[in-house]
């Protein structure tokens, strides 16, 4: 069946004045790729880079989703409009997010100035969905002064979402190991804002201690250079925001004060040109092969009469 047509200016207009219906569907053409896409992102263009978009990440069990509660409510209480967009691990059964953080999310789910959204990763191993960039644009455009993003927490590919934040917050535990998974997995050189998170439990000073001691060890000695805080919280009682927060503020001003946001935004459009770009280039090379020429070529390869790289030169040359 063919897309329903969209009436774009309409829906965007709704989402600009708070349509909690309107965000949803802009956000559901953006996972569906709908062919109303490309209109929808022209119309919003100029209605976005004011959100300061936030990333959380770490491993499975530290305790993101109820971090990220906590966040919202901090947010909230100083009037600013939220959206979340928690990337869930996909369903193997229907494709799409799991739900899981929305059910630890209740008690923002019926204020109107906050907006969550669980996005499936779709196998993309960066923790995050390849449509999150558009869905951030979507809730900038729709007046959020804040985006959370919280990842699904995989381990060592989640370096990813540094290119997509503003400010990167990495979530560790006590008990965990994360101390030394972090240095490991190279989470060091992408946290902006490091949280120890579940501060009750054993081990928590420690974890602080060795974290301090690697970022140490790092090369941010330089004057102007940013020098990630190490903070405690025990998320669950609201216990260590108030020092996550001012972490995060004055990050926003070096950020700010350095022209690392404008640079950082430039590295985020480009990342996100390039993803739009190759998508379109892997469509072409499924219109090839459905019309056999990647076949040819491919035959001619196994036959000797040509090698890989003329033969990938010819396609190339037809998709230019």
């Amino acid at each position: 069946m063919p897309p329903r047509p969209v009436d774009v200016p309409a829906l965007v207009t709704a989402a600009r004045a708070g349509s909690p219906r309107a965000v949803a569907r802009l956000i559901s053409l953006v996972e569906d790729a709908h062919p109303a896409l490309r209109e929808v992102m022209a119309a919003l263009a100029p209605h976005t880079g004011k959100a300061h978009v936030i990333g959380l990440t770490g491993s499975p069990g530290v305790g993101k989703s109820t971090s990220t509660s906590a966040l919202v409510a901090a947010f909230r209480a100083r009037g600013k409009r939220v959206g979340i967009l928690a990337v869930d691990p996909s369903s193997p059964f229907s494709g799409g997010a799991l739900l899981g953080d929305r059910v630890r999310m209740q008690e923002h789910a019926l204020d109107p100035e906050v907006y969550i959204r669980s996005m499936a990763s779709r196998g993309h191993l960066g923790g995050l969905a390849w449509t999150t960039p558009q869905a951030i644009r979507v809730l900038d455009a729709a007046g959020c002064e804040v985006v959370l993003v919280e990842t699904v927490g995989v381990g060592q590919s989640e370096v990813e979402i540094a290119g997509l934040a503003d400010t990167t917050i990495v979530l560790l535990a006590p008990g965990m190991g994360d101390g030394i998974q972090a240095a490991k997995a190279g989470i060091l050189e992408i946290g902006d804002v490091f949280v120890v998170n579940k501060a009750d439990r054993d081990g928590a000073d420690a974890t602080v201690r060795d974290l301090r001691h690697m970022i140490s060890l790092g090369d941010r000695t330089e004057p102007g250079l940013w020098r990630p805080p190490v903070c405690k919280t025990v998320a669950s009682r609201g216990e260590g925001l108030d020092e996550v927060m001012e972490a995060i503020d004055k990050h926003e001003a070096w950020l700010d004060a350095t022209g690392t946001r404008h640079t950082r935004r430039l590295r985020r459009a480009s990342d996100e040109i390039e993803a739009i770009a190759l998508a379109a280039l892997r469509a072409r090379m499924g219109d090839l092969r459905a019309g056999h020429g990647i076949a040819e070529h491919a035959a001619a390869v196994v036959a000797g009469t040509t090698d890989p790289y003329a033969a990938a030169d010819d396609v190339v040359a037809h998709l230019a």
